[in-house]
Formats: C-alpha cells, sequence, structure tokens
C-alpha cells in the first residue's frame, strides 16, 4: 500500500468500511485502513495460475518498436519551477506504448549526479492496493516527489529543497507512471482501464522500456536494474522475468538486467496477509485475542473458507482499533491533521520524520500549469487533475496470488534479487516478508544479523542460497527512502555495488 492519504476505491457492499475522511487543501480524500487484507480475504480466488508466469508475446515485437529521434532533446527539462540549482540533467515526456489505441506512459528522468559512463540505470515503479482497488499509484508523485527523487517540495508548493541522499548519486534513476491512467500517463481508449491487469502492464513497461531505450540509446548497453515497492513486487518481477525472455529470444542483451530490489513488497497473499495481523498484534496495536480469532476463523490458505462471521467479525475488530489517528504505513509516525483551511506544517527536513502533509505539497505543486508545462506533462489536456492514486483503472483482470515462481526463476538466471522491509509499516509489514521468505524454504547462505548505519543499527539482514537477500531497515514505514533516507541510501548503494551491507562493529 501506498501512502495513507490518497482516495481509495470502495469495496463491494459485502464489505464494511471503517474509512475517515480528511479535509487537506480543500479536497476530501479516504483513508485506507486494512482494505486490502479484507478484500484479498473475501475476494474471487484467481489461484496461482502458472500459465501466468509464461510470457505472453502478444503486443510484443517490432511493430511497437517506434521512431524516436529528436524526443529525447524535446524532452529535456530545462529547469523546474522553485527549483535549486543541480549540476545533473533531467528529462520527461511520454513514450506511446501502443499507437492504434493512443496508449502512452509519463517518465521523469533523472541522470546521476556526477556524470559518469559506468553507473547504471534504475527504474523505480510505485505499485499500489489490488484486487477490489485496482493498482495504481504514481511513480512521479511517491517515488521522485516524496521518496527517492533529487527534490522534495516545500509546505508553499511552490518551490523545491535538495534530498542530499538522491538515489540519482550512485545512479541513473527511470521513474515510471504505470498503467496508463496513472498519473500523466493515458490512453484515448477508454475501454483499456476496464482492461488491465498484471499482464497487460507488463506487457506495457516492456514495451516503453524497448522504445526509451531507441530515445536514450546511450544507456542501451548500461548496467539494469528495476525497483519499486508494495504491488510492485509483482510489476517488478514480472518485468524482469519478460526483460529475460526476451534475450534469450533474441539471443543477445535488448536489456542489461542484472538484478531486481523491492520493498515491503506484495509477493505471496497468504503469508503476506497472515503477517499483517500477527505484526499488529505485535506492534500492540491488536490485541492477543483479536489476532488468534483472525487465524482461526479466517484462514490464509488458497483453499480456506473466507467468508464466515467469525472472520468479518474478527478483521472488523481490528479495523475498528486502528480506524483513526494512526498511519498504517509507518506506525509510529505522526499523521497530517488539518488546521481550517490549511493543513499543519512541519519544517522541511530530510534528516527527521517527513512531513505527513508532503502528499497535499506534491498534489498542489504537480497541478500547477508552469510545472507541468516544465515537466512537459498533461500535453493532451487531461479533463482531470493528476492525483497519486488513479481513479481511472476501474477494473484488474489478472493477479497471481504468488511471485514466488518468479522469484526462483530470477534467481535460477543468475540474477541479484533483494527484498527490503521498513520494520514500522503495518501493511507489508516486515513479518509478512519473513513468513513469504520462509515458505521459499531457501538455505541460509548468512545469519540473520544486524547492518551498521555509522554507529547505529540501521536494520537487520539474511542471506540465502542463489542470491536472495532480505534486509530490514530500523524505524521507516513502507516508504523506507522517505522516511529513513540515509539508510535507505546505504541500501541501494550496496545493492547496486553488489556488496555486503556495513557490518555493524561490536563494542
Amino acid at each position: 500500500m501506498e501512502s495513507s492519504r490518497p482516495f481509495c476505491w470502495p469495496l463491494l457492499a459485502f464489505l464494511i468500511l471503517s474509512s475517515f475522511v480528511a479535509q487537506t487543501h480543500g479536497r476530501m480524500k479516504e483513508q485506507c485502513s486494512l482494505y486490502r487484507y479484507k478484500a484479498t480475504l473475501l475476494k474471487p480466488d484467481f489461484g496461482v495460475d502458472t500459465s501466468h508466469f509464461k510470457v505472453i508475446e502478444h503486443g510484443i515485437n517490432e511493430t511497437n518498436v517506434y521512431p524516436q529521434e529528436g524526443f529525447k532533446e524535446q524532452d529535456r527539462i530545462e529547469r523546474l519551477p522553485g527549483q535549486p540549482p543541480v549540476n545533473f540533467s533531467q528529462y520527461g515526456g511520454y513514450i506511446t506504448v501502443n499507437k492504434s489505441a493512443g496508449r502512452a506512459l509519463y517518465y521523469y528522468f533523472v541522470e546521476a549526479q556526477q556524470p559518469n559512463d559506468t553507473l547504471p540505470l534504475l527504474l523505480w515503479l510505485n505499485g499500489g492496493i489490488y484486487i477490489y482497488m485496482p493498482p495504481g499509484f504514481s511513480s512521479l508523485g511517491y517515488g521522485a516527489m516524496q521518496e527517492l527523487g533529487p527534490f522534495r517540495v516545500h509546505n508553499d508548493s511552490k518551490t523545491l529543497f535538495t534530498n542530499k541522499f538522491s538515489w540519482n548519486h550512485v545512479a541513473n534513476v527511470l521513474f515510471l507512471e504505470s498503467p496508463a491512467g496513472v498519473g500523466f500517463s493515458y490512453s484515448n481508449t477508454t475501454s483499456d482501464y476496464d482492461n488491465t491487469g498484471d499482464r497487460s502492464t507488463t506487457t506495457d513497461n516492456y514495451v516503453f522500456l524497448v522504445n526509451w531505450f531507441e530515445r536514450f540509446p546511450e544507456y542501451k548497453n548500461r548496467t539494469f536494474y528495476i525497483s519499486g515497492r508494495d504491488y510492485a513486487g509483482h510489476h517488478v518481477p514480472q518485468l524482469a522475468q519478460t526483460i529475460l525472455y526476451h534475450n534469450k529470444k533474441a539471443n543477445k542483451t535488448i536489456i542489461n538486467l542484472k538484478g531486481i530490489i523491492i520493498g515491503n513488497a506484495v509477493i505471496n497473499d497468504e503469508t503476506d496477509i497472515k503477517g499483517t495481523y500477527d505484526s499488529l498484534a505485535g506492534h500492540v496495536f491488536a490485541s492477543d485475542l483479536e489476532a488468534s480469532q483472525i487465524q482461526k476463523y479466517c484462514g490464509f490458505s488458497l483453499n480456506a473458507s473466507r467468508r464466515s462471521p467469525e472472520c468479518t467479525a474478527a478483521i472488523d475488530a481490528v479495523e475498528g482499533d486502528i480506524a483513526n489517528g494512526l498511519d498504517l504505513y509507518n506506525l509510529y509516525a505522526p499523521i497530517c491533521f488539518p488546521k481550517g483551511d490549511t493543513v499543519q506544517h512541519i519544517e522541511a527536513s530530510v534528516l527527521e520524520f517527513a512531513d505527513p502533509c508532503s502528499f497535499d505539497y506534491v498534489y498542489a505543486y504537480l497541478n500547477r500549469p508552469d510545472v507541468q508545462e516544465a515537466l512537459h506533462a498533461n500535453v493532451t489536456k487531461l479533463t482531470h487533475d493528476w492525483d497519486i492514486c488513479s481513479s481511472f483503472i476501474k477494473k484488474w483482470k489478472d493477479s497471481p496470488s504468488t511471485v514466488i515462481p518468479l522469484l526462483r526463476e530470477l534467481m535460477a538466471n543468475g540474477l541479484r534479487v533483494w527484498i527490503y522491509s521498513g520494520d514500522l509499516d503495518g501493511t507489508v509489514s516486515f513479518t509478512s516478508t519473513k513468513y513469504s521468505i520462509n515458505s521459499m524454504k531457501l538455505p541460509v547462505k548468512n545469519d540473520w544479523s544486524p547492518w551498521a548505519y555509522f554507529a547505529e543499527v540501521g536494520g537487520y539482514t539474511e542471506e540465502y542460497e542463489g542470491g536472495l537477500n532480505f534486509v530490514t531497515v530500523r524505524l521507516a514505514g513502507q516508504q523506507v527512502p522517505k522516511d529513513q533516507p540515509g539508510k535507505a541510501f546505504v541500501l541501494i548503494k550496496h545493492f547496486l555495488d553488489g556488496t555486503p551491507l556495513p557490518v555493524l562493529v561490536q563494542n
């Protein structure tokens, strides 16, 4: 899940809503609670469709590679409004992924701060809520503007300040708003918004990349990594599998993929959901009785009955415990409270708890016409505001209950696979990720141990045979680069370098 503030799709009538509403910048935005987990317990079961993991070639061929000459310079961003001086190049624009449908995806790209022809290219994908609330969160609004990008938005919504822990110190970073209907990405065929799912998103993401490399040919041979969080736990490995498939089919390296890194990632419904409730009880946000009743009456296996009254009552009890005054995406962080016609402000900083109202500043900033013009965004004059959560993707057609077979496939092909977890996230908790990894039954290569952030514990890590590394980040919620930017920077640097995290020196 993403930040607790965006609009979320209502569930089916049988789901009991327990949201509260906040007024910020004159906009009403529902607060998501555990809808995803109730929805998954009650959802029609897609099951583990192994055919889903066979790459679908439809829509991916040479006819989708369009001429890109001249577009790179057109996409160059001279300067964003209110931006401090920088020593790197940035670009923004659209890549057409289906000409007949008029479907185009928006990207924002920041080159490395120190020009270097060996630094890797890193793609960032945001995920989103899923099942009855289709995935659809903006990598521009979250990843670039609130997490790992070079700038953060001041509380005046007019000026930017520097994120000194930006990941473009160690990589060239590409942010993609996907699928169409998310952020500035769009389709001229409205039925596309009713025909979106994991497969079509993966197809479009791959077509986007192939065309992007034509637009930026200097990166064609650059080492390439894919990153993301939450439902990107699906998008990232699916895209990685597709890249491997087409490299093998062509008998050449089309995209020089070396690894993936996913954070607080949805990878296995059964264990992800079980871990969420266990984690809430462990953090004393739910009682032991409530947690035990959920484990007893709900069941999490694919064949378990999910509609019992006892199960629904137990989940409702937990939702009642956390309905107000709590940000599930960082259980110990402050939340954004409205004050009259304005919201509270926290002095701009990337060193302390992030401003809980930062979404509002980003929303206002990205909806300014001068900002959109500078970003080369909204060129078709969309009929709606840019928003961090899509209100256009009405249905999500396919979503396997697990991507663990994909993780195994990527590891078998020699890719580096890291999964990290902010330990204060109440949605896809570190407990969930531990359970999911444990279900893989991998031999341990290096036992659970602390890693160092200067003289303190940055988190914990365990390495498994085959190339999988699990890392927790201490005192971070779901948005790890936002909550703990320094630790997140150490994490991404060591991932990209392929080196172990720093060892904590014992006194």
